[in-house]
């Protein structure tokens, strides 16, 4: 394997930390509309699953135990892959719920909702990997894992297995959000430099995302948002190992760009049919793609002026980054001022892309239908 293969092994991969995130939310004197969150995904909303898997892990990113990981709004690290908090931190904030707990974290208060996203976790199941020779000592959980996961949080509830009724699990979902963070980047990120297409990746990964979506829709859930991936190819990973000549009209890898925006544009195609399946149920599709790229293209005056270098890493050189001294290294450094950038350490973003991403989802044109519908259809039911 090349080393430009082994590198791309790190995007969206594992690394440690133990700390426990603290519990906050925003103040409202509107009714919750919803009194619960189950979230799931990779490192874009992992909060801290990935330390009780596997420890430190052979990778670049073994350092999110250490500052200046948490810095700008927790102050100390907290198992997430930012600078502070992340998308489904802010969909917690903005519903008045406390910030999810890792699944693993038997000790958490569970009451407003649990978080099954793992770093490093693909779409397609880990032995698909394990068969091909496509794994070194990355996490082994999938979209599939953390559905067992959520399965067994459901025991005892009557709403356990696949043949559970909807009516069976209407005390599991009639207050509960669904949130299915991107999934799917690690897939093709994992098969590069291998004899396995990107079409094998895309079509095993759409299809498992689908079928992820439709267990729940089984069991009952009836408000749901999944988000698309995002621009993979404006990650300073992806800038740094490709072609200067392989770049698209915001400055960013156009041939992993497109690879995302094609398998967004079918992973949606599949919601669609899944909305006329079960009509009950409010699907939401949480344009990630699209959201990115109208950030790139307005990001002044958004207030970001650093597009393609990280806050996190080495000082000077390509990128700010070196795969020798990434963040939290010894080597490393972090820049003065974070909300500036949108890269925080190579892979992941800062707190502050992080919630601009948020807010256009939230509040903005980046969700369809858009994410007040579903409030709004939610608040009418109760």
């Amino acid at each position: 394997m090349s080393s430009i293969t082994l590198a791309f092994f790190l995007l969206f991969t594992i690394s440690s930390a133990s700390v426990s995130s603290r519990s906050s939310s925003s103040s409202s004197k509107a009714p919750r509309p919803f009194k619960k969150i189950y979230a799931f995904g990779d490192s874009y909303t992992d909060t801290g699953n990935t330390n009780t898997v596997s420890g430190t892990g052979p990778n670049g990113f073994t350092y999110v135990s250490n500052l200046p990981y948490g810095r700008t709004f927790f102050h100390h690290p907290t198992n997430r892959y930012s600078d502070g908090r992340l998308v489904i931190d802010f969909v917690t904030e903005s519903l008045s719920l406390p910030y999810l707990p890792p699944y693993l974290n038997t000790k958490a208060d569970t009451s407003a909702g649990i978080n099954y996203a793992v770093a490093g976790s693909t779409a397609i199941r880990h032995a698909f990997f394990v068969k091909n020779n496509l794994t070194l000592n990355i996490t082994p959980q999938s979209l599939q894992t953390q559905l067992a996961w959520f399965n067994k949080t459901l025991r005892g509830q009557k709403c356990q297995n696949a043949n559970s009724t909807p009516n069976e699990c209407t005390a599991v979902f009639k207050d509960a959000l669904v949130w299915v963070g991107e999934i799917g980047a690690n897939d093709y990120a994992y098969t590069l430099g291998s004899t396995v297409t990107h079409e094998t990746i895309q079509r095993g990964a759409i299809r498992s995302v689908t079928g992820f979506i439709e267990a729940l829709l089984k069991k009952g859930a009836k408000y749901m948002v999944v988000q698309g991936l995002p621009t993979t190819g404006c990650l300073t990973l992806a800038m740094y190992l490709s072609a200067e000549s392989d770049r698209d009209d915001i400055g960013c890898v156009a041939s992993a760009n497109n690879q995302s925006y094609v398998h967004n544009t079918i992973l949606q195609t599949n919601i669609q049919s899944l909305r006329k399946k079960y009509p009950k149920a409010i699907i939401v599709y949480a344009d990630y793609w699209n959201a990115y790229h109208y950030i790139m293209k307005n990001a002044p005056k958004l207030g970001f002026h650093e597009l393609y270098d990280v806050c996190c890493g080495l000082n000077g050189g390509a990128y700010n980054f070196d795969l020798l001294a990434t963040c939290g290294s010894q080597n490393s450094s972090s820049c003065h001022d974070p909300s500036q950038y949108i890269n925080w350490d190579g892979v992941h973003l800062t707190e502050a892309m992080y919630k601009l991403v948020s807010e256009l989802f939230l509040k903005g044109r980046f969700t369809r239908p858009p994410f007040e519908y579903l409030l709004r259809s939610k608040r009418n039911s109760d």
